[in-house]
């Protein structure tokens, strides 16, 4: 495991091999690079975005930006303090993930010398930001995703403006695709809807090979709606956006509550409410609710699912 301050590394191996020719004085070199060992799949979860104000818990754990300073070998969520807590502990059990989380009053940056800087991670996961990002930001999450890598924007429903600053997640993800300085041509294809949904078990549409409905995490059926929205898509800007679980009576480009695009040479995943994510613990004075183990849906095995496909 690799946190901040222990990035994985590849080691070559040169071999070099000496052979003495009959005529005496000539060396041959041979050069043998092996296999590399497994490098973990480097995730970056957002908490400079106010993702825990009001009764928002979006952190996988108190300890910031290492999550293992409060636990180092968690052996159930409660280990680590935080409503998506589930989400990381499940991914640190397996040994093939880094987590790390970018601090309150902290930039996204890319290409930068920060220890948190996106050019060190596959992935940044947005659990349901609450304070727009700045140009500068925009413009690093934009080139890294473009540049190859994973996108993980969680909405919920509009008006949840938890902090009162006047924008909620609708509006900051949607100003994300629309308004940056690298794409604001529809870039991922889709936008999310100003919609207030109460209640829904939204369906996964019927593709055995997607490995987002069927990864090693398990098989996806149903997630959870408890005040979210959906997002339309627009598959005539970018052909690759896929709708893989709609709001039930919805399908093809409307109703989509999860779904898949890419851009550049990366991948974005949206998931339109924060319900599923909440473990129902976290810190004291937040009321939550376990959306993550709701018997009725699958929502452990999506969020690890997508989180494996856009870091792989």
């Amino acid at each position: 495991m690799f946190g901040l301050g222990r990035s994985p590394r590849r080691f070559t191996t040169v071999v070099t091999v000496f052979g003495l020719l009959a005529t005496g004085a000539a060396v041959q070199a041979a050069t043998v690079t092996p296999a590399a060992a497994a490098t973990p799949h480097r995730i970056l979860f957002d908490n400079a975005h106010a993702e825990t104000a009001g009764n928002a818990d979006w952190i996988i754990s108190t300890s910031q930006p290492d999550p293992l300073g409060e636990d180092s070998s968690p052996s159930s969520e409660t280990d680590w303090t935080g409503a998506i807590s589930s989400w990381g502990v499940a991914l640190q059990q397996t040994g093939d993930y880094s987590l790390d989380t970018l601090p309150s009053g902290s930039s996204l940056t890319y290409g930068g010398s920060s220890a948190t800087d996106l050019s060190n991670f596959d992935t940044l996961v947005l659990p349901e930001p609450n304070t727009l990002f700045t140009t500068a930001e925009k413009t690093a999450i934009m080139n890294f995703v473009k540049n190859g890598g994973g996108l993980f924007m969680i909405s919920d429903h509009t008006g949840a403006d938890r902090n009162n600053d006047g924008e909620d997640a609708v509006e900051i993800l949607n100003d994300l695709m629309t308004n940056n300085s690298v794409d604001s041509t529809d870039p991922f294809g889709f936008s999310i809807d100003s919609l207030s949904i109460s209640s829904d078990y939204p369906s996964a549409i019927s593709d055995s090979t997607n490995p987002v409905l069927h990864g090693s995490f398990g098989t996806v059926t149903k997630s959870l709606i408890a005040s979210g929205t959906t997002a339309t898509l627009k598959p005539a800007d970018n052909s690759s956006v896929k709708g893989l679980l709609y709001r039930t009576g919805y399908s093809g480009n409307t109703g989509a509550f999860f779904a898949t695009s890419t851009f550049g040479s990366g991948k974005i995943a949206f998931w339109g409410d924060s319900s599923p994510i909440d473990d129902g613990t976290g810190q004291s004075g937040n009321t939550l609710y376990d959306g993550w183990n709701d018997s009725g849906a699958t929502n452990a095995a999506l969020a690890l699912n997508a989180t494996e496909w856009l870091s792989s």
